[in-house]
């Protein structure tokens, strides 16, 4: 088995490496969330936009007015599934920042899990052996009273 010091060290490392897959993870979860809002911007900006020509149409829009607004709606629609695609892989990468970070948690946990079975065969080995000297003293007493 590991000396104790040793086991400490590497909880301390994974403790670390942990931490920054956990830093990770919150940046990546952050830049899904921002990439979303985006989405929601520009999908609000294209339904205002189609109201507005919708109304314009009704008061009378000229063929240009109309090609314009095509043209535009045209370019949102594009940006929209750019954004789109801006998501599918930043929740692509969440999920895999996601992975790293419990990964790193199972080997924190595993190495702390080595550290309380150390620590438990240590005090079951200091148990036996301060009954083995209780016994031993009792022994001794026992024998020198006879």
């Amino acid at each position: 088995m590991a000396t104790h010091s040793t086991i400490n060290t590497l909880i301390e490392l994974a403790t670390k490496d942990s931490d920054e897959a956990a830093k990770r993870l919150g940046m990546a979860i952050r830049a899904c969330e921002e990439a979303e809002q985006k989405l929601a911007l520009l999908l609000q900006y294209r339904d205002d936009y189609a109201a507005r020509c919708q109304s314009d149409l009704s008061a009378g829009l000229t063929a240009a007015g109309y090609h314009n607004f095509r043209v535009f709606l045209e370019k949102l629609d594009s940006a929209i599934a750019g954004q789109r695609e801006v998501i599918r892989e930043a929740q692509k990468l969440a999920d895999k920042a996601r992975s790293v970070w419990q990964e790193c948690e199972r080997k924190r946990m595993s190495f702390g899990a080595l550290d309380n079975r150390a620590k438990k065969q240590a005090q079951q080995y200091e148990t036996r052996r301060d009954q083995k000297l209780t016994d031993e003293h009792a022994t001794r007493k026992t024998l020198y009273k006879r």
